[in-house]
């Protein structure tokens, strides 16, 4: 999302020459497709985390630009709202120790990035929401300085040609309007990559899609947004709100969200893409002046910019992504679905978790999208949103249990087979599929220890008012977030 583009206004020839170049992007690539030409015999994996920033009072603190150059590490990026950052994890794969070294790479980067932010009075924070944000928090002013992110605004809602509706019901309600996209901003995420062959796309996908529930269920670390405790995973609702380009009477009519968690098992990655250009009109209609046909027909790898760009502005919770490396074209499944933290050893546990079982259910004879309905994965995914650790998830030859015990008895020991076909060493595996199971046994993950603590506080500390009671939880979380001590064991006191 953080592509640099420069300042501009758009023309109807604009959009009418964008679509046409998209159009010339799809042919390539079906071409390309036909012939397969694509890398993929080390699969890779990649890792994005982001960030939010707060200041000495655990509120918000708009110095991404600030922290940025006192952490000067190209790893780390901007992000929607200047209370944001990303770290992006250079590709490598999971083999061996692979996972347990990236671990201690990633904690290294983040505690020099942490000594360096506090010298511009920052400190940074994985959660999935932060407690402390605000309305006041999140209005024009709060948008980074990137010109993208003024385009995506204008764009939105000019297609809108209203504002903002943000309503989530939970243990509590919430509805507000917002006139900008900033609100987006509050959903900071883990995108987990996955490298895979042409013929290996679409298996990989359906079974990124039927675990998404799960993955809510397990990972939730955002129960809270303007002091009102909603859904376990609200970043779910928020994010689909926030960028939905559609008014009521599109949405009546049927006509496409642009977060989306799709509408049917799939055969192809190109099915994806073709749908992103029969289905969604341009946000940013930039053209680049690459000729692909040209490209692939003088024997190199075209960017397909303008494919790759409209791609960024659609944001299915697993999305299909074209890259080119080193000269060399390949696809990559890029999961979307969890939050960030709390520790890095929960991130890195949920991506474990995941590896493994997609591992498994993509090379199944009889898949498991193959005996469960597209809805009722949806329904999953819905489910882990709204309840986290607590929901009832749909599983073939199950019915509906709690997750827990579907991870427990059906879903950790396929991943435990999926991360040994893929090398990992049985230490490795041991010590991060154990968080997940101890997070089923204990049922506490990270928006179960938020709340927890937050009532906690709330009974014990009278007469805090709510915003200072969320504020001395997220100090206890930051605390707890620094010894990377998996969630689960975190004390409520």
């Amino acid at each position: 999302m953080g592509e640099d583009v420069a300042s501009t206004e758009f023309t109807r020839q604009d959009r009418q020459r964008y679509r046409a170049k998209v159009r010339r992007c799809l042919d390539v690539l079906a071409r390309m497709l036909a012939e397969s030409n694509f890398d993929f015999e080390r699969p890779m994996t990649g890792l994005e985390i982001e960030f939010n920033l707060i200041d000495s009072h655990a509120d918000p603190a708009m110095k991404n630009a600030e922290v940025l150059s006192a952490i000067a590490n190209d790893d780390f990026q901007t992000e929607l709202g200047q209370f944001n950052i990303e770290i992006n994890v250079r590709p490598r794969g999971l083999a061996g120790t692979a996972v347990a070294d990236l671990e201690r790479d990633l904690r290294a980067s983040l505690n020099d990035a942490e000594q360096r932010s506090r010298t511009v009075g920052a400190h940074i924070v994985q959660i999935g929401i932060l407690p402390t944000l605000g309305p006041e928090h999140l209005t024009i002013d709060a948008l980074s300085a990137n010109p993208r992110y003024a385009l995506l605004n204008e764009q939105i809602f000019a297609a809108r040609g209203e504002d903002l509706h943000i309503a989530i019901d939970g243990p509590e309600r919430l509805s507000v309007y917002a006139d900008t996209i900033a609100p987006e901003s509050a959903c900071t995420s883990v995108q987990l990559h996955l490298q895979v062959s042409p013929a290996e796309y679409a298996a990989n996908w359906n079974a990124a899609q039927s675990i998404a529930g799960v993955q809510l269920a397990l990972g939730a670390n955002s129960p809270f947004l303007f002091g009102k405790e909603l859904w376990r995973e609200t970043r779910i609702a928020l994010f689909e709100q926030t960028t939905d380009t559609r008014p009521d009477e599109l949405k009546a009519q049927g006509v496409r969200p642009r977060v989306w968690f799709g509408e049917r098992w799939i055969t192809s990655i190109f099915d994806q893409f073709e749908e992103n250009v029969r289905y969604f009109p341009a946000l940013l209609p930039i053209c680049d002046s690459e000729d692909p046909v040209e490209v692939l027909e003088r024997g190199d790898a075209p960017k397909l910019h303008e494919l790759r760009m409209h791609n960024g502005t659609i944001y299915r919770w697993n999305r299909p992504v074209y890259d080119v490396y080193r000269g060399m074209p390949h696809l990559r499944v890029e999961n979307r679905v969890l939050p960030a933290g709390p520790t890095v050893v929960d991130v890195l546990a949920n991506g474990a978790f995941y590896y493994g079982l997609l591992k498994m259910l993509a090379e199944e004879d009889r898949p498991v999208w193959s005996r469960m309905s597209f809805a009722a994965a949806e329904d999953n995914f819905t489910a882990g949103a709204r309840n986290g650790i607590n929901a009832q998830i749909y599983w073939p030859g199950l019915g509906e249990v709690p997750a827990g015990e579907l991870v427990l008895r059906r879903l950790l020991p396929l991943a435990h087979e999926g991360l040994e076909r893929w090398g990992v060493a049985g230490e490795v595996r041991e010590r991060l599929l154990g968080i997940i199971e101890q997070r089923c046994i204990t049922q506490v993950n990270g928006a179960e220890w938020q709340v927890r603590a937050f009532h906690q506080i709330d009974a014990e500390q009278q007469p805090l008012d709510r915003r200072d009671a969320l504020r001395e939880m997220l100090r206890r979380y930051v605390d707890h977030m620094h010894s990377n001590e998996p969630v689960h064991t975190w004390p409520q006191a």
